[in-house]
This record gives C-alpha cells, structure tokens and sequence, in this order.
C-alpha cells in the first residue's frame, strides 16, 4: 500500500505538528482503562500516521503500514435479571393464582348475589344470566377496543403528520454544521455483509468521517474481512479511515462500549453489522446536533430484502408500525428507541449515562431511556436510511421479536422509578408509560380481543359484529399504509399487505410477545439468538488506494 497523505501546509507547519502530537496522544489515550475487565481484551487495528514532507517541502500526514494498538475496553456489566430462584417461580405462581380467583370471584358473586346486596342496591334481584351477561359486555368491549384502537391510531397520525409538515418546512442549511462523525459497527459473525457494510459507508456524501468495526470474537471470516478493509480511502475533499478493533467475545454493548472508546469524535454513529446506508445519512442527522439539547437522533430504517411475504410484511410494519411512531414521538423530542440499525448519538450523552449496558437484551432501549432520563432530546430523521435484513421465514421471526420484547420489558423495568416519580424527567415519565402500553398491555389485549370476538360470535350468533370489527380494522389500516407510503415515497405494493397486515401478522407477533411477557414476569432464562444472514450484494465498490 503506497502512503497516502492529506496536504497540512495551509494550516502553517506549527499546526501540523499538533495535528500529529494530537494523533499521538490519541493512539494512546485508550491504552488504559480507569476499570478493567480481566475477561475482555482488544486491539486497534489502523494505519500508522506520521509527520512527512512531500517533494515540494509541504507538511503532510502520512501513513506507513498497519499498527496494532492494545487497549483495555470499558468493564462489561452483567446484572441480567433472568436468573431466577425456585422461591421467585412459586411466588409468581401464587400472584397469578390469587388474581384468577379473585376474577372468577368478582364474576360469580355478580351472577349468584348471595349475600342479596345486589337485591337491596337495585330493588330487585339480578335477573342477567350469564350468556346474557357475556353477550352484552362483549358487545361493550368490542366498541371499547375499537375506540382505543381508533384513538391510538389516528392519535399516532395526527402526531405523525405534524411532524412531517414541521420537517418539510425546515429550511435549515444542513453544510453550517458538520463536524467529524465516527460510524462504530459491531459485528459478531456477518462475514456475508461486513464487506457491503463498509463499502455502503464509504460512499457517505460527507466530508470528515471514520469507520470503526468492532469483531466481537466472529468464528466465521468478518474478521478476515474487515481486516482486507482497513486503510484509508479518497473521497472528494478528503479521506476516510478505516479501522478494526479486534476483541473477544462480550456482546453487542461491549462491542460499541469499545468502538466508542477509541474513537476521535464527538458524535458516534452507531450501525449493525448488516447495515447499508443512503449516501446522505450523515448530513441529515447531523443537523439535528445544531441544538445542544439534542443527545440522540433516531434513523428510518427499512427491510431490503422482500422477497417473500414475512419480509413484505416486515416491510410495511417497518413503514406503518415503526417509523410512524417515531415520527410521531419526535414531535415531543422524545424518541423512546434509537434503533440498532442506525443512531447518531453526541458522545458525551452516552458518556453521561455510563456507557452502553449488558444488563438487557434490547440494549438500544436501555440507552434511549437512560439519555431521555438525563434530560437529553431524542429525535428522528426520516431520511437517514438504514436497509437491514429481516428475517425470511416465521421461526426466525418470532425468535427475533420474542428477545425485543424481553429486551423492551427489561429496560422498562429497569427504569421503573420513572412511572410515578416525573421530577425525575416529566418526558421519560410519558415515555415509561407509553411503552408499558405498548409492550405489556396493547399485546395482550389484541390477543385476548381477538380470542374472545371470535368465540363469542361463534357461541352466540354475533358474526355481524365480527364481520364489522374486521372491515374496520383493515380500513384503519390500509388508511395508515396510504398515508406511510405516500410520505416515505415507499411502494405502493406494501398497501396491499395491509389486508393481511393486523388479523394475521400483528395477531401471530402479539402471540410471541404474550408468552415473552409471560416468561419474564416468570423469570425464564434466555439467550441471545443470532440471525442467519442472506447476504445483499452492494454497487459502486470504492477504490483503496
């Protein structure tokens, strides 16, 4: 590899040899740890830079070879609340126990009056069997959940919608502000897409950037690879350095808890593996950090693979599901999950909140909530887009969503101070029960809804109603898909996915987050699961030199 330079003399010799006192200082900045993990251990993977001068006396930055660099990452923190005594199951047990019987209680004492309270409150005695009884609060908890349903949704629109008009409108100039962004990706076994990783990263339209890939003990060929990738590379204006932080195995937080310890910038872009990203990503993103108040912005990220109809439907909850919501919750500054696939956090709200944790299985939430909890601004760019591969077929899937939702669960309850205490952060107290809404009780109750309609209308005759609650729902939700494709320009074949969309994907998605939620109020253990890359092919490949 011939070395490469960037031209210092403009800046006047005295400003070079602090450019390269600077890079120095920050090669070894990282080499100690002010708390070690005797289990972890890492090393940077970069060109070496130096202080030269070219054939006409002009200072420049060099690079000869590749230097190895080891440094001790920041502790990992393991309090999984999964592991579980046999005293923690009975108790749960019983809790569960006690709350069915005092239902069944309740219900029978309503039919049965024994004690003739019901006689003397009302003048007579009940005369409501108990078909009848269920007959009529069916019909009440048919038009109840359609009313929360509606609200929620056309609640979620209307925000969406502000939002958008807010963000159309904006004409701020996105070239005022762009300081040096460091793009960390970990990545733990993605050998198929590593490469087309980088390579989508360096096409980024931004003029100051490095990529920083973190092998989290791979056992296939991602190390391999993205050791071919490191170097530096030319790009209209300048360069970008990549580099490799090779370590072993401590999962994803500790993964980015590295990247961002060696990097040189003050704004983090956190990526997976799989990522590839629109060329303005970092332009877009990055003008939100004009206000200092912002700590996180959230990026749009969209299915690449539909190729079948998991993945299609995939798609549209990405469109309709996901990022609708964001945009909504962006309109208070108040995005309740950075997704995985695409972040640009500032630096000093990650150091704030004491690093990434291990203590959770959505370890993005976790760090959403802690940002949110110290009063940091969360929004979200639609623009920004992030292409991943979600999963093509049912098992993997739900595998997939089962670990989110205890991961959510987790987070949520971790912060769990936050519901009834709003001097903490007012904002985050909506979040908290927002997400308790939405992970914990919005599922079980479409599941149970759709459990109880069904067999009602079949015991007692009311399949009007049913029919009227189906047509309903696929309205409301073919309206929503209209309106997610027409404003993210998505294609218009992913409305058609809409009539399938609630009864039968949402229901079978709400199933797995049932039983998620049920075995982690048990404290079942779990483990991480790893999905099983295709593999996307990516175009206008750069040239090292």
């Amino acid at each position: 590899m011939p070395p490469s330079s960037n031209d210092l003399s403009n800046a006047g010799p005295m400003a070079a040899l602090e450019d390269d006192r600077l890079a120095v200082s920050s090669a070894s900045r990282f080499r100690v740890s002010a708390a070690s993990d005797p289990s972890q251990t890492a090393t940077l993977v970069e060109e070496e830079q130096y202080l030269a001068r070219d054939a006409a006396g002009h200072a420049v930055m060099a690079s000869r070879g590749i230097e190895r660099i080891p440094f001790a990452p920041v502790p990992r923190k393991d309090d999984h609340g999964s592991t579980k005594t046999s005293g923690t199951y009975i108790r749960r047990i019983i809790v569960f126990g006690l709350l069915s019987a005092a239902l069944f209680g309740i219900i029978w004492w309503f039919l049965n009056d024994p004690t003739g309270d019901l006689t003397r409150w009302f003048g007579r005695a009940p005369t409501l069997s108990a078909s009848g009884l269920l007959v009529y609060s069916s019909i009440v908890a048919l038009i109840l959940f359609l009313m929360v349903l509606l609200m929620r949704y056309f609640g979620l629109l209307v925000l969406s919608y502000l939002n958008t008009a807010k963000y159309t409108a904006e004409t701020q100039e996105e070239a005022v502000f762009q300081p040096r962004i460091s793009i960390i990706v970990p990545a733990y076994n993605e050998g198929k897409l590593i490469r087309n990783t980088i390579q989508s990263l360096l096409q980024q339209d931004y003029p100051e950037y490095e990529i920083i890939v973190v092998d989290d003990g791979s056992t296939d060929e991602t190390r391999a690879v993205a050791r071919e990738m490191v170097g530096s590379y030319p790009k209209p204006g300048g360069r970008v350095e990549v580099k490799l932080v090779e370590k072993t195995n401590g999962g994803k937080s500790t993964a980015l808890n590295a990247g961002i310890q060696v990097c040189s910038s003050d704004f983090v872009l956190n990526v997976d593996g799989d990522s590839q990203l629109s060329p303005n990503t970092l332009r877009r993103t990055i003008r939100h950090f004009a206000d200092p108040r912002v700590g996180a912005v959230a990026g749009n990220v969209k299915v690449v693979n539909r190729t079948n109809l998991v993945t299609n439907l995939q798609a549209l909850e990405y469109v309709e599901g996901l990022n609708m919501a964001r945009s909504a919750q962006s309109i208070i500054r108040l995005v309740n999950i950075i997704p995985g696939p695409l972040g640009l956090f500032r630096k000093q709200a990650i150091l704030d909140v004491d690093w990434y944790s291990s203590d959770t299985y959505a370890e993005d939430c976790d760090v959403t909530l802690k940002i949110i909890r110290r009063g940091w601004r969360v929004e979200y760019e639609p623009d920004a887009i992030s292409y991943t591969e979600a999963p093509d077929k049912w098992l993997d899937l739900l595998k997939q969503r089962y670990r989110w939702t205890r991961g959510i669960i987790q987070a949520v309850r971790k912060h769990k101070d936050m519901f009834f205490n709003p001097t903490i952060n007012f904002g985050g107290t909506v979040v908290m029960w927002s997400m308790a809404f939405e992970s914990l009780v919005w599922p079980v109750m479409n599941v149970f809804a759709n459990v109880y309609f069904v067999v009602i209308a079949l015991v007692f005759g009311l399949n009007n109603y049913l029919v009227f609650w189906w047509v309903m729902l696929t309205i409301l939700d073919m309206i929503s898909a209209l309106y997610c494709v027409a404003v993210e320009k998505e294609q218009g074949s992913l409305v058609f996915y809409s009539i399938f969309y609630r009864l039968f994907f949402l229901l079978i998605i709400d199933v797995c987050k049932t039983f998620a939620l049920i075995e982690e109020f048990l404290g079942v253990g779990m483990t991480w699961g790893k999905l099983e890359r295709i593999g996307t092919p990516a175009a206008n490949v750069p040239v090292r030199t």
